[in-house]
């Protein structure tokens, strides 16, 4: 795996109950980079992201062959510590699910399960991932209230801060602004863009404007299967498979 490749799959096959949901698939994701999965509902986009933090272990009657290299380590290997990988490999889901506790301990609850303890001051550490999540300038005079207090979109980016603490070096998102307003969803966005020069970010989104504002790189999904991948600006501007082109049209 050459430095500028972080997470590296091969010959990755998915199953649900027999149903093949990933066939065959090859990718290279950049290190410090927005990689975008794009592709039509059902086509495998959530599977192949949740297989990268082995989230496809919790659903139930699910296949998978391959390997999954992150850092040169297999994730698959059976002598691999899975929690380990989930700190590593950090998701953010389509919907926040903040902690029923204060704004500040939904992020200190991060930091203390990556072995902050008690002797520990962590506040200032609570308000730089709060920083690097957007939200501090809009949290900091109420720390102490509940995390429910907060909007919608300032929940996301709550869950956002809180998945920082535990300091992954990847983030996943499946779909993390689709529950948000515009406004929010630029928040998010915004954050995310940032975020990439520490964190290699791994985004699926069915918005093609959003994947055209985000995206180093794209790879693109059919049928359980990867059809194209590559630059941004190759990918939008010049399509190598007809399949993309009618993607990017709308005809699929």
């Amino acid at each position: 795996m050459t430095s500028k490749t972080h997470v590296k799959i091969k010959n990755l096959s998915v199953r649900y109950s027999g149903t093949p949901a990933l066939q065959d698939i090859d990718l290279d994701i950049p290190r410090n980079q927005v990689t975008v999965i794009l592709g039509p509902s059902g086509c495998g986009k959530s599977t192949l992201l949740k297989s990268m933090n082995r989230f496809l272990e919790l659903t139930e009657e699910t296949t998978v062959e391959g390997s999954v290299f992150v850092d040169d380590e297999d994730i698959y290997s059976p002598y691999v510590d899975v929690t380990k990988v989930r700190n590593k490999i950090g998701l953010l889901a389509q919907r926040p699910f903040p902690l029923p506790m204060s704004i500040y301990d939904n992020v200190a609850f991060g930091l203390r399960i990556h072995g902050k303890g008690r002797t520990t001051n962590l506040a200032p550490m609570v308000q730089y991932y709060l920083e690097l999540a957007g939200l501090w300038e809009e949290v900091k005079e109420r720390l102490r209230e509940p995390a429910s207090s907060l909007s919608i979109g300032q929940q996301q980016r709550l869950c956002l801060a809180r998945g920082l603490a535990v300091e992954p070096e990847i983030i996943l998102g499946d779909e993390p602004t689709s529950a948000l307003d515009p406004i929010s969803a630029r928040h998010i966005e915004k954050s995310l863009q940032n975020l990439k020069s520490k964190y290699t970010i791994v985004l699926v989104t069915h918005i093609l404007r959003q994947a055209r504002r985000l995206a180093d790189n794209v790879v693109f999904m059919y049928l359980g299967k990867l059809i194209e991948q590559g630059p941004s600006e190759q990918f939008f501007n010049h399509p190598r498979e007809e399949l993309t082109r009618a993607y990017l049209e709308g005809e699929i």
